[in-house]
């Protein structure tokens, strides 16, 4: 009688030993792919030093230098190489874009975890604000919104920008696997909901409501607590990896070029508050 219990239980204990040694493979699953090209489809090549003695890549449209800059951290299959059709955009409109590679991705030396990656989101603002960008726009996707968050909570952005935002990885993960006692076994829980708080820059908000990687409910959690200035626009034919299409990048471009004028870490009232339903399909450039 005590045969399949007992198998059942070493069985769980096998998922959740696999689930606790394979979590960082699972959550960065575009570390150690491909090196990015040092002629890329779109940028300058730069590198970038972190104060842990790691060497990040990045790609670099330098753009006018009186006008913004947008930072991007991107997803966690991602990579830096993949931004021409945003980079192109924002270079019509003169504005600069540095995408980062993190640490252990395509370019980068090291391995990723959070507290890595999150010193490579202060060490990316800090290079652009070296080299003389006094207005950046931090624009985080996917797992890279807690990148954005915590760069913006500790640095002065000129505003910030999140594509399919989380409460945190934490409860992401939760979700997907109900059955795991995942708060005991995650590594890296990336807390946007312990940060958002701190993040007083203008903030716009952007999410699939088909999203079923990170549901819209969680990014319309951390909209709801985040302090104001703020926007969130849904579209409603956008899951997860299509959500760019030429509207979003419009709603990105826009809300950038609103933002000029208004120095680091300045409050921006331009931005309305509440929510922008958009309809029809998204597709990904």
């Amino acid at each position: 009688m005590l045969i399949l219990p007992l198998m059942a239980a070493i069985a769980y204990m096998a998922v959740a030993g696999l689930l606790y040694f394979s979590q960082r493979t699972l959550l960065f699953p575009g570390a150690g792919a491909a090196p990015v090209a040092e002629q890329a489809r779109w940028g300058e090549s730069v590198h970038v030093s972190t104060p842990d003695g790691e060497m990040l890549q990045g790609l670099y449209s330098q753009g006018d230098s009186d006008k913004p800059c947008v930072l991007l951290f991107f997803g966690n299959g991602d990579r830096v190489d993949n931004y021409a059709f945003l980079a192109q955009a924002l270079a019509a409109r003169r504005i600069g874009f540095l995408a980062i590679s993190y640490r252990g991705y395509p370019g980068s030396t090291g391995s990723p975890s959070e507290q890595g990656l999150l010193t490579d989101g202060i060490a990316a603002f800090d290079w652009l604000s070296a080299h003389g960008r006094s207005e950046i726009v931090v624009l985080g996707r996917s797992l890279g919104t807690g990148v954005a968050v915590n760069t913006a909570a500790q640095r002065p952005a000129a505003g910030v920008i999140l594509v399919s935002p989380y409460l945190s990885v934490l409860s992401v993960a939760q979700r997907h696997y109900p059955y795991l006692p995942v708060q005991l076994l995650l590594k890296d829980s990336f807390r946007s909901d312990l940060n958002i708080g701190k993040v007083r820059q203008p903030k716009l908000f952007l999410h699939g409501r088909l999203d079923d990687s990170i549901p819209l409910s969680s990014g319309q959690a951390l909209y709801d607590i985040a302090p104001e200035p703020k926007r969130m626009v849904i579209y409603d034919g956008a899951g997860h990896n299509d959500i760019f299409n030429d509207g979003m990048v419009g709603d990105v471009t826009r809300f950038v070029e609103a933002l000029e004028g208004n120095g680091p870490g300045s409050r921006h009232e331009r931005e309305s508050e509440g929510e922008d339903h958009r309809g029809g399909s998204a597709s990904n450039p």
